[in-house]
């Protein structure tokens, strides 16, 4: 019987073609490098922030990887569908999809209007299902792939003012195993990564109460960076993690372990 290749090799992503959505922001951007990093080719989506996913581009071609930018509104269906189609008329392949695209505005939940409601669920969740219903059907006849939906913390533990975005989260870790269940024959794995707190530039001074008490809180005392994100979704992603799927990989340092009591 053959023995299985050793762990490094399963990590290389070489000929291998993912998506990533909202890569123009922080999170996105930093789960295209890792997977560059990889040496996956990448195809950069962004809805409204051309210039930061321009850049992100540059940094990227400069190391030789290849990726692609890829404007949709991925809300709706059509567009949605135009997105996973670009990548296979650029790379000829999908083998991944990470549905990174989200909003986090802050509302308390008493003064939360219908349209703000509408906008998060539509922007956190339906663009999950429309790219993932895409995804798979293109996954589904070249043999399978990989769909990773970026959760978060707070889709089992609510925060406040975040009502909205908590609901959308917790139904998009559920829609991961749903869809695990129904695609697994096709050989597409679903899974979740839910983050904690991730740093970004300015976090530390427009939140400093905030950012400490999360780095009191959490076991390994730091915040998380797009990077841990992004290797999350790397394993995800590779053979290494070919018997999983329907599951939900936390990524917060270990604050989830802290008691509220």
């Amino acid at each position: 019987m053959p023995s299985d290749p050793p762990p490094g090799a399963l990590l290389d992503l070489r000929r291998q073609a993912v998506i990533v959505t909202g890569a123009s922001g922080n999170i996105g951007a930093g789960i295209a490098r890792r997977f560059a990093a990889a040496g996956a080719d990448v195809v950069l989506h962004y809805r409204s922030n051309a210039a930061a996913v321009a850049a992100l581009a540059d940094q990227l071609h400069g190391t030789g990887v290849r990726c692609a930018i890829v404007q949709a509104d991925v809300v709706d269906a059509d567009s949605a569908a135009a997105l996973v189609n670009a990548a296979l008329e650029h790379f000829g392949r999908v083998d991944a999809l990470v549905n990174n695209a989200g909003v986090q505005p802050l509302t308390a939940l008493a003064s939360l209007e219908l349209t703000q409601w509408r906008a998060v669920v539509e922007t956190n969740l339906t663009s999950v299902f429309l790219c993932t219903q895409a995804a798979a059907a293109a996954m589904a006849g070249s043999g399978g792939g990989s769909i990773t939906h970026i959760a978060s913390i707070e889709g089992s533990q609510p925060a406040f003012g975040h009502a909205h975005y908590s609901a959308a989260k917790a139904a998009v870790i559920m829609h991961a195993r749903a869809a695990a269940l129904e695609y697994g024959p096709s050989g597409v794995r679903v899974n979740t990564v839910s983050p904690g707190l991730i740093e970004r530039a300015g976090l530390a001074e427009d939140w400093p109460d905030g950012v400490a008490r999360w780095q009191a809180a959490a076991p390994l005392g730091r915040l998380g960076t797009a990077a841990d994100v992004g290797d999350a979704c790397v394993f995800l992603a590779s053979p290494l993690a070919r018997w999983i799927t329907g599951h939900d990989l936390v990524v917060d340092g270990g604050v989830s372990t802290h008691p509220t009591w």
